[in-house]
């Protein structure tokens, strides 16, 4: 007996150390990914005043969005085929080689269009990531590690945010933040080919192209077309996008139904949980953006606190956005549920957004502190909550699609966003009534949201019924 339990045990080993190699590729790529987007976020406002870029802000965020959320569902079915590692070492590799060329920009056209590259690589990370810890682990260990993924991001918010002012107002500028995540992706990448097992379909199924080029259609259109409808000699150019954008979501949705391997499998489109969590996170967006991109500008413009100072502003609701998923994946591997958690996270962040909405020039710091760290408190639940319902609602061998597919509902709202904020702010007289109804649009999507989440269906979380 003793016999078998030592076997036992020498069979576990090497088991465990694969997995501990698997997780410290996944928390390090993490960590870097949340590490740049959050020191870049603080470093945007000096991006638009080198380039003059205010008129162009919304594009740099919606298309580079865009494009990373078309790649990140081909990159989520692609590492269904051709395995987790390989998918995340590509994706690495082409933000690298985007951290480099947007280093060089010299006009905001420029670094567009170098993010619209970056970005095709940046966006998948975050996405494989948690698909490799669905791999990596049984269904009743996937809360708590979905949970606990968030604390490389949580420690990246707390120190990002600060060393983004820190950088961008040293000699070396806001490049300097890109140059200096080159070394550190790089250390990323080592790791993920040394420790994620590279597990692949024996059968390639085809690439879904038509799928693919069709999504992308729809989605350009849809954001150009918003974003025209504010400027009237525009106004039915725009709204002849829009007529493009609903005919090719409609043809989108046939391809997918008709295609031997869709990018979106047409099993998601007719599962309400998932849809219902996927809108619902499509429309938070708005808020969440209206916060990260927007809220900077408003304080290093409107009430004239330097980046640095800004930075160390927004790092308390960055760092409970991002640590709040440890808890959270804790509280639903324990209760099995998620609904409420999701009503008590949407109801935070509605409120805190109307509060938002009031601040001005003359708002005190410790006000604006608190009123996002709120925001923050409600936040820090959803994406935990998202990628699990994503893992629980179809069978396991679309998980891989559906993590792609969360994460592209919420990029669609990344991209869509600005395109329909900026029109709220050019509709306005000056930069802070612009902003300020940014705010606005915010909490009225806040509250759409949490409307629809009373809705979302609860399904188990006990067990995976295809494990």
């Amino acid at each position: 007996m003793a016999h078998i339990e030592v076997v036992q045990m020498q069979q576990a080993l090497p088991a465990n150390r694969k997995v501990a190699k698997g997780l410290l590729a996944v928390f390090i790529t993490q960590f870097v990914s949340f590490l740049f987007i959050n020191a870049r976020n603080i470093a945007q406002p000096e991006i638009i005043a080198e380039f003059d870029g205010i008129a162009l802000f919304s594009w740099l965020i919606a298309l580079p969005a865009l494009f990373g959320a078309a790649s990140t569902l081909l990159f989520g079915k692609l590492s269904d085929i051709y395995g987790r590692r390989s998918m995340l070492m590509l994706s690495i590799s082409i933000f690298l080689i985007g951290l480099g060329i947007t280093s060089t920009s010299t006009n905001m056209i420029f670094i567009i269009v170098a993010t619209i590259f970056m970005s095709i690589g940046h966006f998948p990370i975050v996405a494989l990531c948690f698909s490799v810890i669905g791999d990596l682990f049984v269904s009743a260990e996937r809360a708590k590690w979905t949970g606990l993924l968030n604390l490389p991001s949580g420690i990246a918010a707390l120190i990002g945010p600060v060393l983004g002012g820190i950088i961008t107002e040293s000699a070396l500028g806001w490049r300097g933040l890109y140059w200096g995540t080159i070394p550190l992706m790089l250390i990323a990448i080592l790791l993920v080919f040394k420790g994620i097992p590279n597990n692949v379909e024996v059968i390639k199924p085809k690439i879904d192209v038509a799928g693919t080029l069709v999504m992308i259609l729809a989605t350009s259109t849809l954001i150009i077309g918003f974003s025209w409808l504010g400027e009237p000699q525009k106004l039915w150019f725009g709204l002849g996008l829009l007529a493009i954008s609903s005919a090719a979501w409609i043809a989108f949705i046939t391809i997918e139904n008709k295609a031997d391997a869709p990018i979106l499998d047409p099993q998601i489109f007719r599962n309400r949980t998932f849809m219902t969590a996927a809108t619902a996170a499509f429309l938070s967006f708005f808020g969440m953006l209206g916060i990260m991109a927007y809220s900077p500008i408003f304080v290093q413009s409107v009430m004239n606190i330097n980046p640095s100072i800004s930075g160390s502003m927004l790092t308390p609701y960055a760092t409970l956005v991002a640590l709040l998923g440890i808890p959270a994946g804790f509280l639903l591997a324990k209760t099995k549920k998620y609904k409420w958690l999701y009503l008590i996270g949407y109801s935070i962040v509605t409120l805190a957004m109307f509060a938002i909405w009031q601040f001005t020039a003359h708002t005190p710091i410790w006000l604006y502190v608190l009123i996002t760290s709120v925001a923050g408190l409600g936040l820090g639940v959803v994406p935990t909550i998202n990628t699990l319902v994503a893992q629980y609602a179809v069978p396991k061998h679309l998980m891989g699609v559906a993590i792609g597919a969360i994460f592209f509902f919420q990029m669609i709202g990344i991209a869509v966003a600005p395109a329909i904020l900026g029109l709220a702010q050019n509709s306005a007289s000056d930069l802070e009534s612009g902003l300020k109804l940014i705010f606005l649009v915010g909490a009225i999507t806040m509250t759409i949201a949490l409307l629809l989440i009373t809705t979302i269906p609860e399904i188990s979380m006990d067990t995976n019924k295809l494990e």
